[in-house]
């Protein structure tokens, strides 16, 4: 420690340290030494520069050429930190000193290099390292930056010059030794042979150094050098593509020439990629980096190759077609070919690189009627079926593609997480395929389905947990299925979008729904690819109804399939999904197809009767979907009374049981809800035995009930039929109609117990209940494993999907029923009143009734139950509520809720901030860091759900998307980095809104939730509050008579988030655009203001006297906007935060030289003292 704190404080203080770093760098040190004294050196260059003596700087310059011309060992022997720190000191010079006091740099640079590789190779380094520095990385002042890269882009000629001829001399050198023997000289001795060895090798590192230094060129300079000289520099780079030691530098090149961006015009040049000439070396070196088998070198070369393809595919349709008159490449098949030569690699990886570029040939105007292309349609598809199949799992050994991934990915899950999205992206681009050539893909479709129905099952070495004999997720034939399903259903759906009625072929697909309806399997993975076949071909039964009843006997098959019959133990997973599967598929089709459907109406509803009667047959999910789909039929009814009649009859078992005498007791009691459904219990055997399994499903099956039915009821959607039916019942004063839904009168009178469960479930959380949970029952109320780890972002293990029963033990089992209860009781609140309109918003006192029972005990609720209510209930009610009810119906009831909020989140954020600041130990738990991370995450989401319901209340985003937070998934902060930010003009307050801001005590409370999370760790929410909730708010009391200690208090929440979340650009931006808005509004007005102002860090003090009269006095204020908020920003920069890793950094300051170019007229607050602060007016301080 104390060493290497003398080592900074001597870097820092010590004033000989320019002869002490050269010193030490001399080559006669160890590495280790010298590099220390080559770090003194940069650490001068960077930190006192400025205020060195001329003839210091001179010596300094001079020692340091010298160091490259002479103080380096051999090319092959210098370590590379040594050469990395020696460019770095040059190019920190240029930085300070180029072009004005150095303007011979470049030829010195030059002279250098003609003195051997090594130099060479240094040279090559110092160049590149400018560039990034400059160009890409920008980590200079705007002045100095814009001189270096406009001298950089006047010379650019002769430094490509420089760069290609360095390329091709040490190419042509290093090729001449290391050639073919016919190539050599026939005098040459073995002996001469090991001499010339390291010479070549020199060569060919001074030819990797001139190909990376080209890469950080080729990226921005102008198009013309790439393309100078009939595009030699990208003949040379297909010639190398050939050479192994510079093959990837080549293609690494080459991939940023083609891929780069512009003009079209300036473009045209890339197409002499697709000559005779650059196609047959980019082929050659293709195949031979392929056949040599899986070589690490030759892998990465092979993905830059297929990039190359892409960039390729891309320029040409980019160019063809457009006004550039680029016509079809001769050549375009041959591309072609080697471009399906990668779709068709071992490698998932690269199989998938090249779907994006596929997917934009058969998307594009004129390279889609293209015969080649056209015939390259069939041998795609043929690709895909192979390229459908999920073999490659890195842990396995059954396909090619694992040796491949083992290289790819990190993980089985990892490569599961890719090929799932490698899968949709196919499945896209096969459509696009089956636009162009719709027949040949069903018919491939059929061909493969006839095969896989023929073939006999292989279940692979590993047996399904499921039972003896059936297939798990890595079987053969489960994957082949999978990936024949995906297949069919991509092409047949794409056909039937692209081809005329009259054109479809329809006999061919009947007999395809044959094969598939008369197929039996007892394999639950297989028979959940057989309903998707069935589903997929279904759109055939509407030219041929009478397959129809065929087609729902399949189904309801399958509605209630079991491996084995009478099983006691728990249904697997794959189980259910095959239930879920049948039942979902009659929703849709009876969704989509209801007037197919509706003739045979009767039979659906014997069938479903029949199956209702046992009540162990079905769960309470499958015997709701089906009713769903009855609920759906009847909507063709168009007919209010008769379908009245039938949800009456439907719902009857539903209504006896839930409004029977001991139900009414059950669900207002907690203590008797609990033991009805025997959470007081203390199982012996967690896995079957369940006493009170059947009371739970009684209560789960009447709620699932009303869920559907408030769901899936409507009225018909053409006014005319809606009136001709007897649903309109008036008119409203806007002239909209009126409508009443059959379903109202049976579903309102089942709300009153509906809403008892909802108050008895939030009682459940209140200590004296918990405490009633019975031992094997105590973690009852808390989160599934499942949620846990879904909000923590860690993988579901992969067999555990299909092989693992959905609840493990009886505790999971009453999780899972505690939690779906919960939501679904909210999902109906959400759904009625969109179902039932007015009906329901004029339910007598409905504003008390909801705070009297979904608002109750939200004390005790935790964050993982009031999430879903706020999403599911109280959102959808907002959005759907018509404006005559807010002041009966949400006022009253929203008003005490934000109030509630605010405090909760405020006491929660303040817990996180002080156990990060204190860090303190719990051992209370078994994993303290994982549940704290959880409890934080919760928070995070509950803040983000809260946010998004006062915007969803308060403003309207006219002309902005509608940002829903249930959209992003837990955890995906992918919107934090983004940068567009500024607020739509139009966000104005919603008329709910300034219902809401007119009561104080909400107004109060949703101003400080807005402004005080703003510095609340938690970017996402930060973003979307200062985009679109901050400023509309506080615009509306503007006007009011706000105290002075409320306006500097929303001021200061403002910079504070600036200081939270200042390291993110997004956010970053967002904040000063508010505070600037704040600032300009009420500045006049509140001198209190720029006292905040005048407590930031750093702030100059002049620059906010001058900034501040300007502001005041409106005769001054001509300056543009988008200036005045740079200036703000300008000011408030001390309290913007930094990220970690730059908060300790010594700040580098580098000073402006005299201008090379005309002054424009001079911007405002320009430091006049910036130019040429040293005064010295040195011309030519480098002089050689």
């Amino acid at each position: 420690m104390s060493a290497e704190q003398f080592c900074e404080e001597f870097k820092e203080k010590c004033p000989i340290c320019v002869p002490c770093g050269l010193k030490l760098a001399e080559k006669t040190q160890t590495a280790i030494v010298r590099h220390f004294g080559l770090q003194i050196l940069e650490h001068v260059v960077k930190f006192r520069w400025n205020s060195m003596p001329r003839l210091e700087k001179v010596y300094l310059k001079n020692n340091v050429m010298g160091l490259i011309s002479n103080g380096t060992q051999n090319i092959l022997e210098e370590e590379s930190h040594i050469k990395d720190v020696l460019s770095r000191i040059v190019v920190e010079m240029i930085k300070r000193e180029w072009p004005q006091h150095w303007p011979d740099m470049l030829k010195e640079l030059d002279t250098l290099s003609k003195q051997g590789e090594t130099q060479t190779e240094l040279v090559m380094f110092i160049l590149l390292r400018l560039a990034e520095d400059v160009v890409t990385f920008q980590t200079l002042p705007t002045q100095r930056r814009r001189d270096i890269q406009q001298t950089l882009t006047q010379n650019m000629e002769k430094i490509f010059s420089f760069l290609l001829t360095t390329l091709q001399q040490n190419v042509n050198k290093y090729r001449r030794m290391v050639g073919a023997p016919q190539e050599r000289d026939i005098l040459t001795t073995p002996q001469t042979e090991l001499a010339q060895e390291p010479k070549a090798q020199a060569n060919c590192r001074v030819g990797i150094a001139a190909l990376n230094t080209l890469a950080g060129y080729i990226d921005w300079v102008a198009m013309s050098h790439i393309t100078a000289d009939n595009c030699k520099l990208l003949e040379m780079l297909c010639l190398l593509l050939n050479e192994p030691e510079l093959q990837v530098g080549a293609a690494e090149c080459l991939l940023i020439a083609v891929s780069r961006k512009g003009k079209l015009e300036d473009r045209k040049p890339l197409m002499v990629l697709f000559g005779d000439v650059a196609m047959h070396y980019i082929l050659s070196a293709a195949q031979t980096a392929d056949g040599e088998g899986l070589v690490e070198k030759h892998y990465v070369f092979l993905k830059r190759l297929c990039q190359v393809l892409c960039a390729l595919g891309s320029q040409l349709c980019a160019l063809v077609g457009s006004d550039s008159d680029v016509d079809t490449p001769a050549n375009l098949g041959k591309y072609l070919d080697s471009f399906l030569a990668f779709t068709t690699h071992p490698s998932q990886f690269l199989r998938s690189s090249t779907q994006i570029t596929w997917g934009a040939l058969f998307r594009h105007e004129i390279l889609s009627r293209e015969p080649l292309l056209l015939a390259m349609i069939p041998k795609y598809l043929r690709a895909s079926m192979t390229n459908l199949v999920k073999v490659g799992f890195p842990s396995k050994t059954d396909s090619p593609s694992c040796e491949y991934s083992r290289f790819d990915f990190d993980s089985d899950e990892d490569f599961n997480a890719f090929f799932n999205s490698f899968r949709a992206q196919q499945g896209e681009v096969m459509r696009m395929a089956c636009r162009l050539d719709p027949r040949t893909g069903f018919q491939m479709a059929g061909e493969w389905l006839k095969y896989q129905l023929a073939a006999p099952v292989d279940i692979g070495p590993m047996n399904s947990k499921t039972g003896e004999g059936l297939c798990s997720i890595f079987s053969p034939s489960f994957v082949q299925w999978d990936a024949m399903t995906f297949f069919s259903e991509s092409v047949i759906s794409q056909m039937f979008r692209t081809l005329d009625k009259e054109e479809i072929p329809v006999n061919d697909g009947i007999e395809l729904l044959q094969l598939v309806l008369n197929f039996e399997t007892k394999d639950p993975l297989i028979l959940s690819c057989v309903l998707t076949n069935v589903s997929a071909l279904f759109p055939f039964v509407t030219y041929r109804p009478e397959y129809l009843p065929q087609v729902l006997s399949k189904l309801f098959t399958a509605v209630t399939f079991e491996v084995i019959e009478e099983s006691k133990a728990p249904r697997t997973r794959a189980v259910k999904n095959v239930r879920r599967h049948a039942c979902s598929s009659i929703i849709k089709m009876c969704r989509d197809y209801p007037q197919l459907v509706l003739p045979n109406f009767e039979m659906l509803y014997n069938h479903v009767k029949q199956l209702l009667s046992n009540e162990l047959l079905l769960t309470q999910m499958e015997k709701c979907a089906l009713m769903e789909a009855l609920v759906l039929i009847s909507n063709q009814f168009k007919d209010y009374q008769r379908q009245k009649v039938f949800l009456e009859e439907l719902m009857s078992p539903v209504a006896n049981l839930w409004l029977s005498e001991e139900m009414q007791r059950v669900l207002s009691d907690p203590e008797a809800f609990i033991s009805y459904v025997g959470a007081d219990n203390k199982i012996t055997d967690p896995v079957l035995e369940d006493p009170s399994g059947l009371n739970r499903s009684r209560i789960s099956f009447c709620v699932y009930t009303i869920l559907g039915v408030v769901k899936r009821a409507r009225w018909p959607t053409t006014l005319e039929e809606a009136k001709a039916g007897g649903f309109v019942i008036g008119c409203m004063p806007s002239g909209n109609p009126i409508y009443r839904n059959p379903c109202t009168e049976q579903v309102l009178k089942l709300l009153d117990n509906l809403l008892a469960l909802i108050r008895t479930h939030n009682n459940l959380y209140m200590p004296e209940m918990v405490a009633k949970l019975g031992e094997t029952f105590a973690k009852a109320l808390d989160m599934l494993e499942v949620e846990k780890n879904a909000i923590l972002g860690l993988p579901q293990p992969l067999l555990e999907l299909y092989d693992s029963p959905v609840y493990k033990t009886i505790l999971e089992r009453m999780q899972g029923f505690f939690c779906t209860l919960y939501d679904n009781c909210f999902h109906i609140l959400g759904n009625a009143g969109p179902s039932m309109q007015q009906d329901f918003y004029t339910v007598d006192g409905l504003a008390s009734q909801f705070l009297n029972s979904a608002f109750v005990n939200l004390n005790n609720i935790p964050d993982y139950r009031l999430r879903p209510m706020l999403r599911v209930f109280v959102k959808p009610l907002v959005l759907s509520c018509p404006s005559e009810h807010y002041e009966t119906l949400l006022c009253p009831m929203l008003g005490p809720l934000f109030t509630y909020l605010h405090v909760r989140l405020s006491q929660k954020w303040q817990v996180i901030s002080q156990r990060s600041i204190l860090c303190e130990e719990d051992t209370a738990d078994d994993n303290p860091e994982s549940q704290e991370m959880l409890e934080e995450q919760l928070v995070r989401l509950l803040t983000r759900e809260v946010m998004d319901l006062i915007t969803v209340c308060c403003v309207s985003k006219k002309g902005t998307a509608e940002h829903n937070s249930s959209t992003a998934a837990d955890g995906d902060d992918d919107e934090m980095m983004s940068t567009d930010v500024t607020p739509p003009s139009s966000a104005e307050l919603t008329e709910l809104g300034k219902c809401l801001m007119k009561q104080e005590d909400v107004c109060t409370a949703l101003l400080i939730t807005a402004y005080r999370s703003l510095s609340w760790k938690d970017t996402l929410s930060c973003q979307r509050t200062t985009t679109q909730l901050c400023w509309p708010l506080l615009k509306q009391v503007l006007t009011g008579n706000l105290l002075p200690d409320a306006v500097t208090w929303f001021f200061t929440g403002v910079l504070k988030g600036l200081q939270t979340h200042g390291q993110h650009d997004g956010c970053m931006a967002a904040l000063v655009h508010l505070a600037f808005q704040i600032y300009e509004a009420l500045r006049p007005r509140y001198a209190e203001l720029k006292a905040v102002m005048e407590q930031i860090p750093e702030i100059q003090k002049e620059s906010l006297e001058q900034f501040d009269s300007k502001l005041l006095n409106p005769t001054l204020l001509k300056v543009a906007d988008k200036r005045r908020k740079d200036n703000f920003k300008r000011l408030i920069a001390g309290c913007i935060g930094k990220p970690l890793g730059e908060q300790f950094r010594k700040e580098v300051h580098i000073r402006n030289l005299p201008s090379l170019f005309k002054k424009v007229k001079p911007s405002l607050e320009t430091d006049v003292l910036e130019n040429n602060e040293d005064g010295e007016g040195l011309t030519a301080l480098f002089e050689p």
